[in-house]
């Protein structure tokens, strides 16, 4: 199984990053082989549409759980659309979440924030 965070730092001693779209990496754990590799979010510096363009990065990884703090409606539903596990970080390193999901401690992220179009605009 291939588990993505996304983290403010390519190092495993990183901290979640609290936004799925705009974080500067994803710290991949490959539950198989063991290994923890980084890649950079492309996603991140987009005008608009930053969280689907992130969640197809993830997609196109065949990344099989998600573990973010929060993750927007867009996002969301390209993931679920790939059968992806969305879980919610309870802690602030990468490290610590990864060991929670391991032990079954994590819970299923239900609860999708709108999207920021327009940052607040306010003309929809």
């Amino acid at each position: 199984m291939k588990i993505a965070i996304p983290v403010d730092e390519n190092h495993p001693g990183t901290a979640v990053c609290a936004s799925l779209a705009r974080a500067p990496y994803y710290l991949i754990k490959d539950t198989v082989s063991n290994e923890l590799t980084f890649i950079e979010n492309t996603a991140a510096n987009s005008q608009g549409g930053a969280g689907v363009k992130a969640a197809q990065l993830l997609v196109d990884q065949q990344i099989e759980a998600l573990l973010t703090p929060r993750c927007g409606q867009n996002a969301a539903e390209v993931l679920t659309a790939a059968k992806m596990k969305i879980y919610k970080t309870e802690y602030p390193s990468a490290k610590e979440n990864l060991t929670a999901f391991n032990s079954g401690l994590l819970a299923t992220l239900n609860e999708f924030h709108a999207g920021f179009h327009g940052h607040g605009d306010g003309g929809h």
